[in-house]
C-alpha cells in the first residue's frame, strides 16, 4: 500500500501544480484594485441609454441606474465567487438595448421585464446540464464572436449620433457639447495609453472625466438640472420589480431568447480573453459554470428591472495592466457596486447628465467596442468565405438600423422587436453564415503573429 502511495505521490504533486493559485493580496490592495475595475466598467451608460429610449423621468432613470449597480454587483459575486471562478466582472450588456426599448414602448415595461426571465433560466439550465461547452466549441469560433462584437459597435453608433441631432434645445450647441465630450474622452484615452505608469489613471478615469467636463460646459447653457439630487436620500435599499410586475408575452420572450444567444456569444469572447491574461485554463467545467453564473446573473438583473449582464472585457485590460490575476479585487469590486447602488444621491447625479454629453461619449465607446471585435478576428485569414461571414452581418445590421419607421409600423410585433436590434440581425447572420458556408483548410488556418496567444482553444 505504501509503495502504491509513493508511486501516486508525483502524480498528485503534478495535479496540484496544475491548479490555479490565488495571489495573496492585502485587503487594502484588493480594495484599491477593485475600485479600478469598477471605474473601468462605465456600467451606468447602458441604463442611461435604455432610460432615454424608454423616455424615463430623471427619478426613474436614477432608480434604473441604482438597480443596475446592485444587480451587477450581485452577478459579479455569483460569477467570480461561485460559478466560473475567474476574475470576471459582470456589467449591463449593450446588445439588447434596442430590442428592450422596442418591447417596453410597444408592450409596456412589465412585458420588457418578463421577456428577460425565461432566457436567463434557459442559459443557466444549459450550463447546469453541461451542454454549453459543447455548443461553444461547435458554433462560436473566434470569427463569429469577433464579428458579433463589431456588429454591436456599428449598430449602436447611429442611435448615439441621431440622439445628439434630435436632442431638445439649440442644435448647434448640442453638437458642440457632444463633440467636446467625445474629444475629451479621446484625448484622455490617448494620454493614458502613451503616458508613464504614474499617469495611467487618466485612461481609467477617461469616461468620468469626459462626462464631468461635458456636464460642466453644458451647465453654462442651462442644460443641467440637479433638482432631483436634492430630493434623493443618501441611502436606500433595493426593491424587487421596482418598475412593476413582469408580464409574459410570447413575441417578446422569443426575441429575447435570440438576444440572449447573442449575449452569450459576446460574453464567451470576454471569458477567453480573461483566461488568456490570467493564464487560467478555460476548460469545459469553467465554460459550463460560466453559463450557470451568466444565467443566474441575468435573472437577478431582471428582478431589479435592469438589462441582462455580461462579462466586461475592459476588466481584462485592467488585469493585464496591473498584473494582478486574483479574484479578490473582482469580488471586492462586486461589493463596491452593491454599496454604490444603495446611494440614490450618486445615481441621481449620474441621471442628471445631459443626453448630448452621454451620447457624445457613447459614440466613442461604440468605436471602442467595434475595434475590440476587430482585435478578435484579426488573426482569421481573410478568405472569400470569411469575408462574407464578417462583412454580410455588418451590412444586415445596418439594413435593420436604417429601416424607415413607416415600414417598422406595418410589421408584426415579433418582427419589430427583432429588426429594432441591428445587433440581433447581424449576430444571427454571422452565426448562420458560419454554419452554412463550408470551411476549407485555408479558411481555418489562423494568421498568428509571433508571440501572440490564440484567442480560443478549440
Amino acid at each position: 500500500m505504501e509503495s502504491v502511495q509513493r508511486e501516486l505521490e508525483p502524480v498528485k504533486q503534478e495535479q496540484q501544480s496544475e491548479q490555479p493559485k490565488e495571489e495573496k493580496l492585502s485587503a487594502g490592495k484588493s480594495v484599491f484594485v477593485g475600485f479600478q475595475h469598477v471605474l473601468a466598467m462605465d456600467l451606468f451608460i447602458p441604463p442611461i441609454i435604455l432610460a432615454g429610449l424608454l423616455s424615463f423621468t430623471v427619478a426613474d432613470t436614477a432608480l434604473l441606474i441604482q438597480m443596475t449597480f446592485i444587480a451587477c454587483g450581485l452577478a459579479t459575486l455569483i460569477q467570480a465567487g461561485f460559478a466560473m471562478k475567474l476574475p470576471v466582472m459582470q456589467g449591463p450588456s449593450f446588445v439588447p438595448l434596442s430590442a428592450l426599448a422596442a418591447i417596453g414602448t410597444t408592450s409596456g415595461i412589465g412585458a420588457m421585464i418578463g421577456s428577460l426571465i425565461p432566457g436567463a433560466i434557459l442559459i443557466a439550465l444549459i450550463g447546469r446540464l453541461k451542454l454549453f461547452s459543447k455548443v461553444v466549441k461547435k458554433f462560436i469560433p473566434p470569427i463569429v464572436a469577433g464579428t458579433v462584437i463589431v456588429v454591436v459597435g456599428i449598430s449602436l453608433m447611429p442611435s448615439a449620433i441621431s440622439s445628439i441631432y434630435n436632442a431638445p434645445g439649440n442644435a448647434n450647441v448640442n453638437m458642440m457639447i457632444a463633440f467636446i465630450s467625445a474629444a475629451i474622452l479621446i484625448v484622455c484615452m490617448y494620454i493614458g495609453e502613451k503616458a508613464t505608469q504614474r499617469f495611467r489613471f487618466v485612461k481609467l478615469a477617461s469616461v468620468i472625466l469626459a462626462l464631468g467636463i461635458g456636464t460642466i460646459i453644458a451647465s453654462f447653457y442651462g442644460m443641467v438640472d440637479f433638482s432631483s439630487v436634492k430630493e434623493s436620500s443618501w441611502i436606500a435599499f433595493p426593491s424587487i420589480f421596482a418598475f412593476g410586475m413582469p408580464t409574459f408575452e410570447l413575441d417578446a420572450i422569443l426575441i429575447m431568447l435570440a438576444i440572449y444567444l447573442i449575449i452569450v456569444i459576446e460574453t464567451t469572447g470576454t471569458w477567453f480573453t480573461v483566461a488568456e491574461v490570467t493564464d487560467k485554463k478555460l476548460d469545459e467545467k469553467r465554460l459550463n459554470g460560466g453559463a450557470v453564473g451568466e444565467g443566474i446573473g441575468c435573472l437577478t438583473g431582471s428582478f431589479f428591472g435592469g438589462t441582462p449582464v455580461t462579462g466586461y472585457s475592459s476588466n481584462a485590460g485592467i488585469i493585464a495592466v496591473t498584473g494582478i490575476k486574483s479574484r479578490k479585487p473582482i469580488l471586492v469590486g462586486g461589493v463596491i457596486l452593491i454599496l454604490l447602488g444603495m446611494m440614490p444621491k450618486l445615481t441621481s447625479i449620474i441621471a442628471s447628465i445631459p443626453v448630448v454629453v452621454i451620447n457624445g461619449v457613447f459614440a466613442v465607446l461604440c468605436v471602442v467596442i467595434m475595434m475590440n471585435g476587430l482585435k478578435v478576428i484579426k488573426n482569421e485569414p481573410f478568405t472569400e468565405r470569411n469575408m462574407i461571414v464578417i462583412g454580410v452581418p455588418i451590412m444586415l445590421a445596418l439594413f435593420a438600423v436604417m429601416i424607415p419607421q413607416e415600414v417598422m409600423n406595418g410589421l408584426p410585433n415579433i418582427i419589430t422587436y427583432f429588426v429594432a436590434s441591428g445587433t440581433a440581425v447581424g449576430a444571427i447572420g454571422a452565426l448562420v453564415l458560419n454554419i452554412v458556408l463550408p470551411e476549407t483548410i485555408e479558411d481555418k488556418k489562423p494568421i498568428k503573429p509571433k508571440g501572440e496567444v490564440e484567442y480560443a482553444a478549440r
